[in-house]
């Protein structure tokens, strides 16, 4: 098994923690940031409709407003439990809906398959009619445990590639999200690599075509690095397996999160020029390269989620109430931010002799949010950005 192993390095333990004040007073920085050429990096978003919907925006008008820039790629996702609402009941009316969106935008399209696992909270979407217990905690998701489950995941993922193999828009499939990782800190099962392999398989069967992408978190700082390693040891993480399965191995960059709320102030843990980081890139620039399944061409490499939103102590991204909302943001992902994560990211390809595939900005939704409320220092960084990538 190759993966990374946790290494010595307490500098970064004590560097790494900062205790700030959570809202913080915003600047014009990213007016006056440099901004780093794509090459033939495609740029995009990643479309969270139930993320939309956490924050009070509708749905289609933010996919509308959203599509109105000037990027090439956006990730769409097949949320299973809400396609597959009852026994023998598929809706594909919200999907094709947006699908038709953005073929209208003339934008590429990765679509995310599923099954268990899809971008954006609760991350996790069975439908309750092939999941009559709860998955147990500290579980290990395996084929011959669950076949049930596995059999109506594969037929999800075929049936969902056949509605939309024939759409000229879509370039890639993308199949589970951070496939093989625990759901976060909210529960502890994780599926096997056997689980994930018989879904690309499927995937693969239902559309020769495309290249399969497969998510992994790149972890930035120690404590998130060591945890990570002892919780996925036996298999490897995410990024392991998208290494042994995927045709396309995709990135999940966050470079700062928050821990704990003390009052106005909240630890957060920042790797964005840690020795953690750059220890993680080392290891990222000879290990995640190299041949693809078919050994035939070289894997590619994108940045799945590149953080553009903050990553606070709660689920949905908070915005600064009060008279000074327009005036303010959080810690973790200020405008600025917007632009930095982009520019670390493709000067690190850069250096490690990597040409990325794309770059997926993470938060959208919440630019709009911020605009509606007095603030578009968000939307105008990344019209800037594409502006000048």
């Amino acid at each position: 098994m190759s993966q990374w192993q946790p290494a010595p390095g307490w500098a970064s333990v004590f560097s790494e923690p900062r205790i700030i004040r959570a809202a913080r007073p915003l600047t014009d920085r990213w007016r006056r940031m440099p901004v780093a050429r794509r090459s033939a990096t495609l740029l995009g978003v990643s479309f969270r409709p139930l993320q939309a919907e956490a924050l009070g925006l509708e749905v289609a008008a933010t996919l509308d407003a959203l599509l109105a820039y000037p990027f090439q790629l956006i990730r769409l996702g097949a949320y299973w439990n809400r396609i597959e609402t009852a026994p023998g009941v598929w809706r594909f009316d919200a999907l094709d809906r947006q699908m038709d969106a953005a073929e209208r935008a003339g934008k590429q399209i990765i679509l995310a398959v599923g099954a268990l696992k899809t971008f954006g909270y609760p991350e996790f979407f069975a439908p309750a009619h092939h999941l009559k217990t709860p998955l147990r905690e500290g579980a290990l998701i395996t084929p011959a445990a669950y076949r049930p489950l596995l059999d109506a995941a594969t037929e999800f993922v075929a049936r969902v590639i056949a509605r939309y193999r024939e759409r000229r828009g879509v370039v890639a499939w993308q199949v589970e999200h951070e496939a093989v990782d625990p759901l976060g800190m909210e529960h502890s099962w994780r599926l096997a690599e056997g689980f994930v392999r018989a879904e690309v398989a499927a995937a693969r069967e239902a559309d020769s075509t495309r290249p399969i992408i497969l998510n992994g978190f790149l972890p930035t700082s120690l404590p998130v690095r060591a945890q990570q390693w002892s919780r996925t040891r036996d298999q490897g993480d995410s990024l392991a397996v998208a290494r042994r399965l995927a045709d396309i191995v995709g990135i999940d960059y966050y470079p700062r999160h928050a821990l704990l709320g003390l009052g106005d102030r909240t630890v957060y843990l920042d790797g964005s020029a840690s020795l953690t980081q750059r220890r993680t890139r080392r290891w990222a620039r000879g290990w995640v390269a190299g041949a693809a399944p078919d050994g035939e061409h070289r894997r590619q490499v994108m940045i799945t989620e590149g953080q553009a939103e903050p990553w606070e102590t709660v689920t949905t991204p908070p915005n600064p109430a009060g008279g000074a909302g327009a005036t303010r943001g959080m810690a973790s992902c200020l405008p600025e931010h917007v632009i930095e994560n982009y520019n670390q990211c493709m000067a690190w390809a850069q250096a490690d002799g990597l040409s990325l595939y794309a770059y997926l900005f993470w938060g959208a939704e919440y630019w709009l949010l911020r605009q509606r409320g007095g603030d578009p220092s968000y939307l105008r960084a990344f019209a800037r950005l594409l502006e000048l990538a």
